[in-house]
């Protein structure tokens, strides 16, 4: 797992006081005492707290001067010594909840969906910028702009640009980039689909960049795909290979019948369903996951990325010649989770209303088919294991179903109305626990006939429902709030009704993809282990990012130390995204998070100076 720098981030609350927080390793003994400190623009700096800190990882500054400008620091106490400092984060100005990234736009683009991994080694997050121009659905015809990604830091500094090129279509199912340290070495890399005339962070082409494989309609259905995995700090192509699955195992320029033969339609629109995701398949070292089809056939190749290259690991194909899959056919999502759900510890992906074991073999396949949203964790602390709220567009008996993760059993499910033709079925499902009255996740969809809130036995608990967007952890206590759009609210369960806490439009903030309505980013990327929302603006000059200014009472490791919730960042941005989980119950009457069972990445050598600092332990 990534070494994580201590993330100190402070902005003023709303009564104009410093609310400043920082991160604890999950490798970190629970009892570590911290101090805060200030440092002024004169240098000078100034320990905040009278008593070393040990039951939070936050302060509230009570004393800065609305009219000056500092820098905030911690430094770890073991055993009445200090450590060394952390590296310091310079308050902005102003009275707003967040901090900006300038933003090197191209223009007639705006930026879209993002993700963060650590690109130069130093234990700060960078972020990968999905920048979009004009897309289309799979649906619809038309051309569309190229789509470019670009790598800033968070104080702005632009890294790498990519552009994927006119044979990569623009659009929410078209292009899933994962951003992580594939290979062990400290720093994060990309991994994208790619074809002729993509042009890396160093200018370089892959491919061919005199084809032009769009057809008259807009869509891409021939010429050569590859992967690509790129150097996350110069955004050069490190290794190229073919993508798997081709259109057509034999054709690479196949026809309209042959697509229809193996996708059930021709004309783009099944073929070009691709999901992406990151897998601990060994256990120890993470594998590349890309995916092809959901509606009909799916296929999921596992790759490697070890000493610069992509070797393949094994593929699971619905349609193979054996028939022994035919019952995984049709049965994704729109997204996709990864966890070990048989507790071996080895990663599986729950891929919609199926799942697939580390092996590459299926794991199980309820035969409930597809649908648009996806949640995995101890929704259920009262049972075993995991479990999975899923829904269903097209079942009538399987609007919203609740599974166990590890043998795909029905627990309980909800009939939608009219359902039995496409797109019926409700188009959004939402598990977060966010009423303590009752045990575990609560479980509410949008659309189709299903109303109302149900906890986690499956029991009608409100007649009426928040946003079913995401959600965030985002004030004092351990439910979580509603993100829908550029809204943070908290759930009132005794009148049924939200109570907002964060409105981002009112500073000139902008929602991604429509009636998705997500953030570039929501994760736990700063500060304590409540999370940060990122939104790009209204100029798409700049993203802010979002912090809570709440005090809490409680101190967990930061989130992203927990192995599913990192690997759920990674596969935020896939196609309709969703929110992240951990893999324990975290809600009302939680227990403590276990410790997590990771090894940090030591620092590298790079002609002996380290290339990536370690945690001030």
């Amino acid at each position: 797992m990534e070494n994580l720098d201590r993330g100190v981030v402070a902005v003023r609350d709303s009564e104009g006081k410093v609310f400043v927080s920082w991160r604890q390793l999950g490798t970190e003994p629970e009892d570590l005492a911290f101090n805060v400190y200030r440092a002024s623009s004169n240098g000078k700096a100034e320990k905040l707290n009278k008593q070393s800190i040990r039951t939070t990882t936050s302060f509230r500054d009570l004393t800065a001067d609305t009219s000056h400008q500092y820098a905030y620091f911690v430094k770890t106490v073991v055993k009445g010594k200090e450590g060394t400092a952390s590296k310091p984060f310079a308050l902005k100005e102003g009275n707003q909840p967040y901090f900006s990234i300038p933003l090197q736009t191209p223009a007639g683009y705006a930026p879209n969906d993002g993700s963060v991994g650590d690109l130069d080694g130093d234990g700060e997050y960078e972020i990968v910028l999905h920048q979009a121009g004009k897309g289309r659905d799979n649906s619809q015809a038309g051309i569309t702009d190229a789509p470019i990604f670009q790598a800033y830091k968070l104080d702005g500094t632009l890294l790498w640009t990519i552009n994927l090129g006119k044979n990569i279509r623009e659009g929410a199912h078209y292009t899933q980039f994962m951003v992580y340290d594939l290979d062990g070495d400290g720093r994060a890399e990309v991994a994208m689909k790619t074809a002729d005339g993509t042009i890396d962070g160093k200018g370089n082409v892959i491919g061919d960049s005199t084809k032009d494989w769009r057809n008259e309609r807009g869509y891409i259905l021939a010429g050569p795909e590859y992967l690509t995995v790129f150097d996350g700090l110069t955004g050069a192509a490190l290794s190229t290979t073919s993508f798997i699955p081709p259109r057509h195992p034999s054709e690479l320029n196949p026809s309209t019948e042959q697509l229809k033969e193996v996708w059930g339609d021709g004309y783009g629109n099944r073929v070009d369903r691709f999901l992406a995701a990151i897998a601990y398949l060994d256990g120890k070292t993470p594998s590349l996951v890309m995916t092809r089809g959901y509606y009909t056939r799916s296929v999921l190749a596992a790759w490697n990325f070890r000493n610069g290259k992509l070797s393949h690991l094994w593929t699971f194909d619905s349609d193979d010649s054996s028939g022994k899959n035919r019952a995984y056919r049709g049965q994704g999502n729109h997204n996709l989770t990864v966890t070990d759900v048989d507790g071996d510890g080895k990663d599986e992906i729950i891929f919609g209303a199926m799942a697939i074991d580390d092996n590459g073999k299926g794991l199980y396949s309820t035969g409930l088919g597809h649908g648009d949203a996806l949640h995995v964790s101890d929704l259920d602390p009262q049972r075993p294991g995991m479990e999975v709220f899923d829904i269903q567009e097209r079942f009538d008996d399987a609007g919203a179903s609740f599974r166990d993760a590890r043998t795909g059993e029905i627990i309980w499910k909800k009939a939608s109305v009219k359902a039995g033709e496409d797109g019926e079925g409700p188009g959004r499902g939402l598990a977060l626990d966010i009423d303590p009255r009752y045990p575990g996740y609560e479980c509410w969809v949008a659309g189709a006939g299903i109303t109302g809130m149900f906890d986690a036995k499956g029991n009608k608990i409100a007649d009426k429902t928040p946003a079913c967007n995401m959600g965030i952890f985002w004030d004092g206590d351990v439910l979580s709030e509603i993100l829908n759009g550029t809204t943070i609210d908290k759930w009132d369960y005794v009148n049924s009704k939200t109570q907002n806490l964060l409105q981002a439009r009112q500073y000139n903030c902008l929602h991604n993809n429509g009636t998705k309505s997500n953030p570039v980013l929501s994760a736990d990327i700063l500060g304590d282990w409540r999370e940060e929302v990122i939104y790009r603006t209204a100029d798409a000059k700049e993203l802010r990012i979002f912090t809570t200014s709440i005090p809490t009472q409680h101190r967990f490791y930061t989130l992203m130390h927990n192995p599913q919730y990192r690997l759920s960042i990674a596969w935020q941005n896939v196609a309709y995204n969703q929110p992240p989980h951990t893999s324990f119950f975290m809600g009302e009457g939680m227990n403590k998070p276990p410790k997590p069972n990771i090894v940090l990445i030591q620092p590298k050598q790079n002609n002996g100076v380290a290339i990536m600092k370690g945690s001030n332990k």
